[in-house]
């Protein structure tokens, strides 16, 4: 009966220390760039990607194509 105790105690250490891990590790990024938890970071999402470039020339093509 101890044993089971002891186990189960064991166990949920274990999950509440990786159930904590990622704010933990927010709050150690958050501290170190003085308030600026990753970094710089364009809050208008005003920089480009690849993957934004292909959306919007699908949206074109089709707006495009629906107008014909």
């Amino acid at each position: 009966m101890t044993g089971e105790i002891i186990w189960l105690f064991i166990l949920m250490w274990i999950i509440a220390t990786a159930a904590f891990a990622p704010l933990g590790y927010f709050i150690y990024m958050y501290t170190k760039n003085s308030g600026k938890p990753f970094g710089e970071t364009e809050p208008h999402g005003d920089s480009s990607s690849v993957v934004n470039d292909f959306a919007e020339n699908v949206i074109a093509y089709v707006k495009k194509r629906l107008k014909k």
